[in-house]
């Protein structure tokens, strides 16, 4: 139990040193700019578009922690936010991980699992993308070819269709009501298919809701 509450507590030092480090880089970049071309923003005209956007990443952020933190662990959360691309990356990672580990998110087992998933996930990202970039001159006309165009199109259906196979046959009961409300919800309004990471929660609600339900009726 020591080891534990220990390792916990070196996450979560450590994961806020890092977020914070995180932070300060970021914020340093356009600063560095600002001082070195001495030009900076208009504020008015800043404020105006920044609360334009703000809401939407506030909302967003706040539902992926909510939603995300149980299913990825400490560990794997502080890397996961730090290192982005949680819901096309970081996520399906940990989750295959977990599933291929026969490990439960929320447990101590699929805490490591997810956390040493998504830490590869995240050395992997990076290297592709620093090869892409030394590599990209000599690389883009084949990344622009007509030829390969359906199937970059298609990587993120390809990816989440085959979590979805195996997250479904867990519990089929459970996941075929959000599963077909979701369907119902993007047939009548397409447009919400660009604010998937809003509707996660949704269709989060709706799972534990039927799931409830379901229980209540003895059908689970």
């Amino acid at each position: 139990m020591n080891k534990v509450k220990d390792y916990f507590s070196n996450v979560h030092f450590y994961g806020r040193v890092w977020m914070l480090s995180a932070f300060c880089v970021l914020v340093a970049v356009p600063t560095s700019i600002s001082f070195f071309y001495d030009s900076w923003p208009v504020w008015n005209e800043f404020m105006l578009g920044l609360l334009g956007v703000a809401p939407l990443f506030w909302t967003v952020s706040t539902i992926e922690v909510i939603t995300y933190v149980p299913m990825l662990g400490a560990g794997g959360s502080y890397l996961g936010f730090v290192t982005g691309n949680l819901t096309n990356l970081k996520v399906p990672c940990a989750i295959n991980a977990m599933s291929m580990a026969k490990v439960e998110a929320g447990t101590d087992e699929g805490e490591i699992v997810s956390t040493i998933a998504i830490a590869i996930s995240s050395i992997v990202t990076t290297t592709i993308i620093a090869i892409g970039v030394f590599l990209l001159f000599w690389i883009r006309p084949l990344l622009e070819s007509p030829i390969l165009e359906p199937a970059f199109a298609n990587i993120l259906p390809a990816l989440f269709g085959a979590l979805a196979v195996v997250m479904i046959s867990r519990n089929w009961k459970i996941a075929v009501t959000p599963v077909i409300f979701m369907l119902v919800l993007f047939l009548i309004v397409p447009s919400l298919a660009t604010a998937v990471g809003v509707l996660v929660p949704v269709g989060a609600i709706v799972a534990i809701l039927a799931a409830r339900i379901m229980y209540k009726k003895g059908w689970l």
